[in-house]
């Protein structure tokens, strides 16, 4: 009988298999890891294209705006349909290093072009690269492209950066449309990252945790992040408290929605969140 050897692991695998538990979990990370033999039929941009493309940006605005008017019936504003793209993206790849920070202690890089968008769609998928930080100790950190770190301060401050190194040349490039300053286009971004792990952790059925591990990624401002992951309770009229926070950076969808604001939106008073809450 002929021994099949399996062939050795390599980051690119590892991560592979870790996004896709990632997006096996997360019903609403509409992300696919890269098959080298899939074709795109649908028009799709990198997103360093968005970056450093005009015309792919504006395809990229375009589609967000066509989603919305099909969806909702709303023809929105230039600049609500730029913070809603932004928002998108901004959550989806955040979770992509988060979920696997959260579920593997492990904190993949992204580069913009290993980030493919389905325009038609608004799906993104996602080429695992050999670039990752690990804490000591993990069996990932002898294979080429492992970065060992010391502990786990060490770690959420590569999360941090990963995050930041990704979104800042799309700042830049979406900014003007979205008509917003550095501040709130970072509060969007913290907002995304906090809320990704949140729902992620809600998802497991393990909410408590995940406010733990966003407070401690985010126990306060830290640069570029404007503000805290700022969670609090709420109590409701039978006694039970319910976890919420209030958004630094407004992704407008109140602007498309005005009865039906996130529940983390400035907007929207405690009394309002827990009458949703006790719904």
């Amino acid at each position: 009988m002929r021994t099949v050897l399996e062939s050795p692991p390599t980051l690119v695998s590892v991560l592979g298999t870790a996004y896709r538990r990632l997006t096996g979990i997360c019903e609403a990370l509409t992300v696919e890891v890269a098959d080298p033999r899939t074709a795109y039929d649908q028009p799709a941009f990198t997103g360093a294209e968005l970056m450093s493309d005009q015309s792919a940006l504006d395809a990229f605005l375009e589609a967000e705006a066509t989603r919305i008017h099909t969806r909702f019936a709303h023809t929105p504003r230039s600049h609500v349909t730029a913070s809603r793209a932004l928002h998108d993206y901004a959550w989806s790849v955040a979770l992509l290093m988060s979920g696997v920070w959260y579920l593997e202690r492990r904190v993949p890089r992204i580069r913009p072009q290993s980030v493919r968008l389905d325009l038609a769609a608004g799906a993104y998928t996602i080429t695992p690269e050999p670039r990752v930080a690990c804490l000591p100790g993990d069996p990932v950190a002898a294979l080429p492209g492992a970065v060992t770190v010391a502990g786990e301060e060490a770690l959420r401050a590569e999360l941090r950066a990963a995050v930041a190194d990704h979104m800042r040349p799309l700042l830049t490039a979406l900014g003007p449309a979205v008509r917003r300053g550095p501040r709130a286009l970072w509060g969007m971004v913290g907002d995304d990252l906090v809320s990704g792990i949140w729902y992620l952790g809600r998802t497991l059925g393990r909410e408590e945790d995940a406010v733990r591990a966003a407070t401690a990624l985010l126990p306060e401002p830290v640069s570029p992040y404007p503000s805290g992951a700022d969670f609090r309770l709420l109590t409701g009229t039978d006694g039970r408290r319910h976890t919420t926070r209030t958004r630094a950076g407004c992704c407008l969808y109140y602007a498309i929605r005005p009865d039906e604001a996130c529940g983390t939106c400035p907007r929207v008073c405690d009394t309002e969140r827990l009458r949703r809450l006790e719904e």
